[in-house]
Formats: C-alpha cells, structure tokens, sequence
C-alpha cells in the first residue's frame, strides 16, 4: 500500500471511510452505474463537508490535531446523537 492510499485507510486523518466503502460496494453492485448510487455519494459528500467544517473550526480555535482521532469523532458524535450527514 502506498503512501496516499494508507493515509485515505486510516481512521484517524479519514473519518469518511464508511461512507467511502457504500458508495464503492453501490458502484460496484449497480454494475458503475452512478445514477444508482448518489444517495451515497450525497451522504459521502456530507460527511466530508462536516469534518471539513470541524476541521476548520478547530484550526481557528488553534487545537491540535486539526482532524480529530476516530475516539474524539466518536465522542463527537455519540454527544449529538448520531451522525448529522
């Protein structure tokens, strides 16, 4: 595995990647047929809107790591009930 692809694994700097892994298993099951698929790329495109957002609050805020660890976003999440996206 290179580089780029162990930085889009890991759960750490992608929080993303379940939503990534849907849209991929749709394309693959509707034969590349993105027409049947955009529900998940809708999802996909919200989750990466939502840490992006995170992301940039947090880096006015001056925190460090900018992306929060998969523990801290499952913190996040589970103190608003779920994922927003």
């Amino acid at each position: 595995m290179d580089k780029t692809t162990g930085k889009l694994r890991n759960e750490d700097s992608n929080p993303c990647i379940e939503e990534s892994d849907a849209s991929q298993q749709c394309m693959n099951a509707s034969n590349y047929d993105k027409s049947m698929c955009s529900a998940y790329f809708q999802r996909y495109k919200n989750c990466r809107k939502y840490w992006h957002n995170i992301l940039m609050q947090r880096r006015r805020d001056g925190v460090s790591p900018l992306m929060p660890t998969a523990a801290e976003r499952q913190e996040i999440l589970a103190a608003i009930g779920g994922k927003p996206y």
